[in-house]
């Protein structure tokens, strides 16, 4: 690479780590709270009701606007009050129970000190970019292993197949396990690639907005797998075949790795 392309390349890695800087400062004003035991259950809870919301409203609006039927994948089901609340409940359960705790063990072990500059904005995302293939494929695997022997998939996984069609307060309708598996790949994850703490918010972000999207079971003309070319990620289509038919379409986003190992089904192919 020429001195003259080095030196444009760092200017545009400044100007990215700029632009997210007083992001990155504002959030270093209120350490105190990022610090504390409860910054990640606090943070986990809103950010998860908060992207449930719209389609829980969607699905209380949907008997009385016909019009909204056209995005549902179901378009005859409609979750009931008795579906939604126990799945409120279990989410509420599991973060006070288990997730608090965690939490609270880890703050115990003292406050980790937080760098002053903020990550460039092409590093941030192709870690944010990265820990979605890692966590995808290490959840493909787990996947179907719980499918595939069935003391794994009757002790820990079926409860969150019992609702089908899911929808998103189903997300996280699961047991102990399956929360302390998920949460310890994001753990692993960031650990590995040494991520930024604003890139490990924006990461969590992104992947509890995949994965209510996914058990959502509504396909908008700006889902994201729309947006991915080539139909590299499945999305909201792919993962409720998955809980309809329970043999195919194990990874959570992706879809290469069902591909090569075969498992990977279309709407089409239904």
């Amino acid at each position: 690479m020429s001195g003259r392309n080095t030196s444009e390349l760092h200017v545009l890695c400044g100007s990215s780590q700029l632009f997210l800087q007083p992001v990155w400062d504002r959030l270093r004003t209120r350490e105190s709270l990022a610090q504390s035991p409860f910054f990640p259950v606090l943070f986990s809870i809103t950010t998860y009701l908060c992207f449930c919301l719209p389609f829980v409203v969607l699905d209380v609006l949907g008997p009385w606007v016909p019009a909204l039927r056209r995005y549902k994948i179901q378009p005859d089901f409609s979750p009931a009050a008795q579906q939604l609340l126990p799945c409120l409940g279990q989410t509420l359960y599991q973060h006070v129970v288990f997730v608090f705790p965690m939490t609270l063990l880890h703050w115990a072990r003292g406050p980790a000190l937080l760098p002053h500059a903020a990550p460039e904005l092409l590093r941030l995302v192709c870690h944010v970019v990265f820990c979605l293939l890692l966590f995808d494929a290490e959840f493909f695997a787990w996947h179907v292993l719980h499918h595939k022997v069935p003391w794994l998939y009757r002790t820990f996984h079926k409860m969150h197949h019992q609702n089908s069609p899911s929808f998103a307060l189903a997300t996280q309708y699961m047991g102990f396990w399956e929360l302390f598996s998920l949460g310890f790949f994001d753990m692993v994850n960031v650990i590995l690639l040494q991520c930024h703490p604003l890139t490990i918010l924006v990461f969590h972000v992104v992947n509890i907005w995949l994965s209510v999207e996914d058990h959502s079971g509504y396909e908008f003309p700006w889902s994201t797998h729309k947006l991915v070319p080539f139909g590299w990620y499945g999305g909201v289509v792919h993962h409720d075949l998955h809980h309809s038919q329970f043999n195919c379409n194990f990874a959570p986003y992706f879809t290469h790795w069902d591909r090569i190992l075969g498992t990977l089904r279309s709407a089409q192919a239904k």
